[in-house]
């Protein structure tokens, strides 16, 4: 099947670009990358270095490069180097002429493979080969099956290796470094980072097998190190190796240079074969459940499967570590956690493989401390939790990173300081993840204390207005990011009071239940006597914005409604400079209503009990006026218009959220000309939430869920599969129906509900409605 791009796809589980433009490396690099949670490796082309930017990105490697404020996630030298030469003239993709090309990403596994025949000026040239993955069965390598054939008789050689040249948009993160020969087969890179001093090893292992070579010797330049071989070859011989990387770094591992060496020096013994069927079992296992199968749209078929993968891959699965905004395809935004890790990324694992769920939970936990430290400089008490979130929990970002195109000048932005919003987010996150699986174990010993730090931070940060009677959130900033500096956010007071409502359900249930543990957490935290009472004070009496009477809508804060009343498309044409930010604090859409993103929209979509009129009005209200500025608005905004019966713009959203990094229709620099390539991985956990939760109407009740089913015109059916406190549903629609099946291996029944209809549904029954 044809896609955009000069992209295709034969079977809905691979994306195939037949043609090399070299004007898409960044696009290209991220769109076939591969991972598995712990490195992510951009699909570049083997003798790539930064100019292409190459990236191998590994997780838990956070430090600051020299000279630089960013303390950002580690860009390792590159162990899956090779370059060819034809009787001395280079294999590349920039020079010559190119035959057959093939690039090819299988998103059932995670195999990045390449196809090509080159030949060079002097009529010299190679057919090449390549296959390479992030094993998922040993989170550390990197494995590769590499292989070439003369076209014509001549001297080939072959530089493979570890190449030390660095693609990294803040500077070089290695201060020091060896390039090793350390067994006959074995060679190495052991480096120490500038500012923690965190050693970082790369191993690199060959089998080299067809025609041997007539020479080879080991090179050194820099941090670099290659093996260099000589062959003879006639027409159709072949050279192929398999090549094994090891990454390991000492966040990780007392000995990572001995511990790389030994994973190389094992998995050579393997093989490719048996690395790659060992590879492949967890995968299917993540297929299993997480596939979504679409019946009559093969376009969309493809679209979700591929923002599923980039969801996966992005994720964590070995360590309580965050979901960068990012993940691993680069640098960009430091491979720091945001709330949309709880908000996006979370929900599609606390309903499908809850174990990866609890290691993102466990890390709010983990890094509370982090959030204590931020509340506590800032005049605060409890947990503040960090707008951008790493090892520690402590900000990563800087007060100033804007740049001012028109003066030069740096911006102050109030992101770290009055986007107080992330800390209920973050209590959103364990809550559904608490209801996805009623985990009650979690919420006791870690939970918990979450819970009531971020109440307790609410407390200190809400005002007494007497004169109103009521509690208000001053001097915030929601998700839309234009407008800073605002009282009575509606996003960020009906999550407080979420999050304070569910602080005291958790208090009063550990009373009752487990009143010594209580105790000890109270004590623990030095959380005061009259902090219950407090907690449900504040969330009975905190302004909420209301829906209008008479229009439905609900003001996104103090003051909005008497803004500027204009559309994005005419406030654009006030920019001087097509660079320019357009928020705090004097962007042109600061005293308009034009919005990055909507935050009435963003509250709809978190938070179930608003009625299909107040949906309605406030989707029809508030999406002309949203300039989408931020890739999270397209698939709140599908998932929302799904709910408010506007099916034809859920559908064009669910494509632009579905299609923002394999179709490129994504910003690639903000104000200042900051780097924002890469994958988004909050609209890849988006287009989850769309399927799920938009286009079935998904909702979790008190006992059990229900659905109100609302199918793209241009899709026959499609199934999905969720797990609910331990029971796995499949879930089946078309246009007619939808059946949910409480599988026959579960112990436990479930109420549901659909259209009407409802029924307890027990193990190996279905339900039909």
């Amino acid at each position: 099947m044809e896609l955009k791009n000069n992209l295709t796809t034969e079977t809905g589980w691979e994306i195939i670009q037949d043609a090399f433009d070299p004007e898409d490396l960044v696009t290209t690099g991220s769109n076939f990358m591969i991972g598995n949670g712990y490195l992510g490796y951009r699909g570049t082309f083997d003798n790539w270095g930064p100019e292409e930017f190459v990236a191998c990105v590994v997780t838990d490697t956070w430090d600051q490069a020299k000279d630089s404020r960013w303390s950002e996630l580690c860009n390792v030298p590159n162990g899956l180097f090779s370059e060819i030469k034809a009787d001395g003239e280079t294999c590349s993709l920039f020079s010559g002429s190119l035959k057959n090309y093939s690039h090819r990403l299988d998103l059932r596994y995670g195999l990045n493979s390449r196809k090509i025949q080159w030949v060079g000026s002097n009529g010299q040239g190679v057919e090449l080969e390549s296959r390479k993955f992030a094993s998922y069965d040993t989170h550390n390598l990197l494995v590769q099956e590499f292989k070439f054939s003369a076209v014509k008789s001549g001297i080939y050689t072959l530089k493979t290796g570890i190449n030390g040249e660095v693609w990294s948009l803040n500077g070089s993160h290695f201060k020091s470094g060896k390039t090793l020969r350390l067994t006959e087969d074995l060679i190495g890179s052991h480096l120490q980072t500038y500012e923690l001093g965190t050693e970082v090893a790369i191993v690199e292992g060959v089998n080299l097998k067809g025609n041997p070579p007539e020479e080879m010797h080991i090179s050194k330049s820099g941090d670099s190190i290659f093996r260099e071989y000589t062959f003879h070859l006639k027409p159709g011989e072949t050279v192929a190796l398999e090549k094994v990387i090891a990454i390991a770094h000492s966040n990780e591992l007392e000995d990572p240079l001995g511990a790389a060496q030994k994973m190389v020096h094992d998995a050579l013994g393997k093989g490719y074969a048996e690395l790659f069927t060992s590879h492949k079992k967890p995968w299917d296992a993540f297929w299993k459940i997480s596939d979504i199968q679409i019946s009559g749209n093969p376009e969309a078929q493809l679209l979700t499967r591929f923002n599923l993968y980039q969801a996966f891959i992005a994720t964590p699965t070995h360590a309580n570590l965050p979901v960068g905004a990012r993940g691993l395809s680069c640098q960009v935004y430091q491979g720091a956690a945001f709330w949309d890790q709880e908000t996006y990324n979370l929900p599609m694992f606390a309903f499908t493989h809850p174990e990866i769920a609890e290691r993102l939970v466990a890390y709010r936990y983990d890094t509370l401390q982090g959030a204590r430290r931020k509340a506590q400089g800032l005049g605060y008490y409890g947990a503040f939790y960090a707008w951008t979130s790493g090892k520690t929990g402590d900000e990563l970002f800087p007060d100033f990173f804007f740049t001012d195109v028109l003066t030069g000048r740096p911006i102050r932005n109030h992101f770290n300081c009055w986007q107080i919003h992330i800390s209920p987010d973050v209590v959103y996150g364990i809550w559904l993840y608490y209801q996805a699986t009623g985990d009650w174990d979690f919420i006791v010993k870690q939970g918990a204390e979450v819970l009531f730090e971020v109440a307790h931070f609410l407390v200190s940060r809400v005002h007494l207005k007497k004169d109103k009677g009521r509690y208000e959130i001053i001097r915030v900033l929601g998700p839309d990011e234009y407008h800073e500096n605002v009282d009575n956010n509606a996003f960020t007071n009906y999550l407080a009071r979420y999050a304070l409502q569910k602080a005291c359900i958790v208090y009063d249930r550990l009373a009752i239940e487990q009143n010594e543990t209580l105790k000890a957490l109270v004590g623990k935290i030095e959380l005061p006597q009259m902090a219950r009472g407090d907690w449900q004070e504040i969330s009975e009496n905190l302004f909420l914005p209301q829906p209008d009477p008479e229009t439905g809508i609900i003001e996104q804060f103090d003051g909005y409604f008497k803004l500027e009343d204009i559309r994005p498309d005419a406030l654009r044409k006030r920019l001087i400079d097509p660079g320019e930010y357009w928020g705090w604090p004097n962007g042109i859409a600061i005293h308009t209503q034009v919005l990055k993103q909507a935050d009435v929209i963003q509250l709809l979509a978190m938070l179930d009990g608003f009625s299909q009129e107040i949906l309605t009005a406030n989707y029809e209200y508030y999406e002309p006026r949203t300039e989408h500025g931020s890739s999270l608005s397209p698939s709140v905004h599908a998932l929302v218009a799904s709910k408010a019966g506007h099916p034809e713009e859920a559908y064009r959203y669910f494509l632009e959220s579905a299609g923002i990094d394999l179709y490129n229709e994504s910003k690639k620099v903000m104000s200042g000309g900051s780097f924002l390539g890469g994958i988004h991985t909050a609209a890849a956990g988006g287009v989850w939430l769309i399927l799920v939760k938009g286009f079935a109407g998904m909702v979790l009740t008190d006992d059990g869920v229900s659905f109100r089913p609302a199918l793209p015109e241009t899709w026959d059916a499609y199934t999905f599969k969720i797990r609910i406190k331990g029971c796995l549903l499949e879930v089946g629609l078309n246009q007619k129906e939808i059946s949910i099946l409480n599988v026959a291996s579960n112990s436990g029944s479930l109420r549901v509900a659909a259209k009407g209809k409802e029924a307890q549904l027990h193990p190996g029954e279905t339900f039909l409605a």
